[in-house]
């Protein structure tokens, strides 16, 4: 039993002069409540109320530690309401890390007008495709493009998405489709780099498990960005995600290959520090997020 639950029964007990109506404001039994203060009493090693069948009577201690007990429980009520109030209030600086071409177009943009709804919040975006350790270089929040598996992190799905091969019609007129995964092998792939973290190649699922294909091409970079303009530009296959893509497969300036090997649940998500108390700030943005990314036709005008 924990020192604040035997100080409010205590108090509430003398406030109310009976074990049966201090029960009833707590929802226990009297014999729950004497026992608390039983508890109280040997853990002081003080009598603190005198009982018998005429009632209960503070002892001079029991009068004394009352008094400051009911000074503390107030400090404490008053410390607990600034914290819950504070859950609900927007303010002071909100610190976000996102991939650098996702940010530019999907995070940063939309920070203005959250901020205009709250006018006592800062926010800082740093726009970066490198993984950043949210503790450790003190960011609020993050968002990531696919599974996030540190269990040091909570990951909110904002929206779904997934990773596909795609190109434009007229690179696949002048070179073919590919009919399998081994085919692309023999087509212009426009990759990150090694420093861009495909290393181990592009992922695909094939009956029902995870398959990486090396791939090679005449171009490399470590900019996303600059690789889907090369897409666009008809120069080679690219691996995106449907994100980024939308608005030109609408137009029909782009086309997707392989669907059946795509990566599902490939999602946009929001992640934070395991905490007890999340605070408003990240919660509030997460949120807004979520209903901006869902408003229909988004990721096409915006894509």
């Amino acid at each position: 039993m924990d020192r604040h639950t035997e100080i409010r029964s205590f108090a509430l007990v003398a406030e109310h002069g009976s074990f049966a109506a201090a029960a009833l404001i707590e929802g226990v039994t009297p014999v729950i409540m004497g026992r608390r203060l039983d508890a109280l009493e040997k853990r002081l090693g003080v009598k603190l109320m005198h009982r018998s069948t005429r009632g209960l009577k503070l002892t001079d201690l029991g009068e004394q530690f009352l008094e400051g007990a009911t000074a503390l429980l107030k400090e404490f009520d008053k410390i607990e309401s600034s914290i819950t109030a504070d859950r609900n209030t927007v303010r002071g600086h909100l610190v976000v890390s996102a991939p650098a071409a996702f940010g530019r177009k999907h995070v940063a943009p939309h920070g203005p007008a959250f901020q205009k709804r709250f006018p006592e919040l800062k926010i800082s975006f740093n726009l970066t495709d490198s993984v950043v350790d949210l503790v450790r270089d003190g960011y609020d929040m993050a968002l990531r493009i696919g599974t996030v598996t540190d269990p040091n992190y909570v990951a909110v799905n904002l929206y779904p998405n997934r990773r596909v091969l795609c190109a434009t019609p007229d690179y696949l007129e002048r070179n073919g489709i590919p009919q399998s995964l081994e085919e692309l092998a023999q087509h212009n792939c426009l990759a990150f780099n090694l420093m861009g973290g495909q290393q181990r190649g592009w992922t695909f699922l094939r009956d029902g498990k995870p398959i990486a294909i090396r791939v090679s091409g005449n171009l490399d970079c470590n900019d996303g960005e600059l690789l889907f303009d090369w897409v666009k530009q008809g120069l080679g296959i690219g691996w995106r995600s449907t994100w980024e893509i939308q608005a030109e497969l609408k137009r029909r300036e782009l086309v997707t290959l392989l669907d059946e090997y795509a990566i599902p649940a490939y999602d946009i998500q929001a992640i934070y520090p395991q905490q007890r108390f999340l605070p408003a700030k990240v919660r509030f943005f997460i949120d807004y997020l979520k209903e901006v990314y869902n408003q229909p036709g988004y990721w096409e005008g915006n894509s």
